[in-house]
């Protein structure tokens, strides 16, 4: 897979009107090495916010209008000459804050963030997302094996969003493995630190994974998946995802889905599924979504599935013999270049590595 492009540094926003404080912030960062740009208002405060690698926000500017009106994003911090009223924090509950910088007390850990967020950038990672029609669809030995094959290239990790499948730690003979499962990190929100999830995680053929647990099912939260999938990719580290088939609104689809550099929607071929399957992409959040066809014995052809769910096939999964075995006996799928899953997970690592999709 030929390497992503990687982003240029990008300075560090700053953006306050008290002058005694801004100056304050601007000799921290200037310790630090690091030269900041300054804005409050208008084009150049909504380009720099969505570009910077680290934006600092005065307190005094929390409840401005020009402030209010930026969307929501990952590395902000407020700074502050004082602790924080009780209204000033909910302000920066409600931007985002991962953390509340008091001068000059925190000045050190201050530094150390701009510095940080100065290094040059990692490439992100991409995200692939996976779901099927119906039930028994064969989406988790999909996304399973798309994350092998992606291990032995550059390292994954394989989010299990399916809390009652049975966790697939088992499709990966890991489920002794020690590390976190979902019950421990559904509390988790905003920004993590994606070397010491990973760290924490049991791994299995290359994999890092986070599966449900089977003793305690419960949904996992939309914010605590998108700060797993955000924490991976942002250390550059590909993510793919297995979810579950469900007929109601799904916030923790909606919100991978809406990331998803491929989301694929696994179609039995069988009437039934297909007709499914036009319902769901009929509308978000499974509405960019490309089918992968799995043939079965006296189904449809992949040109009639494409016809009942009104969206071209992107690929088909031929029938693997090895597959069933391989999962009772807890080993990984075989990705090896001749198997059905083999030939499929590469024909996805290319549509992955093609340079629209990693820009």
């Amino acid at each position: 897979m030929p390497p992503r492009p990687v982003p240029p540094p990008s300075r560090p926003l700053v953006v306050c009107a008290d002058e005694d404080l801004l100056d304050d912030v601007l000799r921290v960062l200037a310790a630090a090495g690091t030269e900041p740009e300054v804005a409050t208002g208008g084009t150049a405060l909504r380009r720099a916010h969505r570009d910077a690698a680290l934006v600092l926000l005065g307190a005094d500017v929390l409840d401005s209008p020009a402030v209010r009106a930026l969307p929501r994003r990952p590395g902000v911090v407020v700074v502050a000459p004082s602790a924080l009223p009780a209204p000033a924090w909910a302000a920066a509950v409600e931007r985002g804050a991962e953390r509340v910088a008091v001068l000059p007390d925190d000045e050190a850990w201050l530094a150390a963030r701009a510095g940080e967020a100065g290094r040059s950038p990692v490439a992100r990672g991409w995200l692939a997302v996976v779901g099927g029609s119906c039930g028994g669809a064969g989406v988790s030995t999909l996304a399973t094996a798309l994350a092998v094959a992606a291990a032995r290239r550059e390292g994954v990790l394989l989010v299990d969003a399916d809390p009652w499948g049975g966790g697939l730690d088992l499709l990966l003979g890991a489920e002794d493995a020690e590390g976190l499962r979902w019950p421990e990190l559904t509390g988790v929100r905003g920004r993590v630190d994606g070397d010491a999830l990973l760290a924490a995680l049991p791994t299995a053929a290359g994999v890092h994974v986070l599966a449900a647990a089977r003793d305690d099912p419960a949904p996992v939260p939309a914010e605590a998946l998108a700060a797993v999938v955000d924490a991976a990719r942002d250390r550059g580290l590909p993510v793919v995802v297995d979810l579950p088939r469900t007929a109601a609104p799904d916030p923790a689809a909606e919100a991978v889905l809406a990331e998803a550099d491929l989301a694929l929607l696994v179609v039995p071929a069988r009437l039934r599924a297909a007709s499914a399957a036009r319902a769901l992409v009929a509308g978000a959040p499974w509405s960019a979504a490309r089918l992968v066809v799995r043939t079965v014995p006296g189904g449809l052809s992949a040109a009639e599935v494409a016809a009942v769910a009104g969206r071209p096939v992107l690929a088909e999964l031929g029938h693997d013999r090895g597959a069933l075995p391989r999962g009772e006996r807890g080993e990984p799928p075989s990705v090896a270049p001749r198997s059905p899953l083999g030939a499929l997970v590469r024909r996805l690592l290319g549509e992955l590595s093609r340079p629209e999709r990693a820009a």
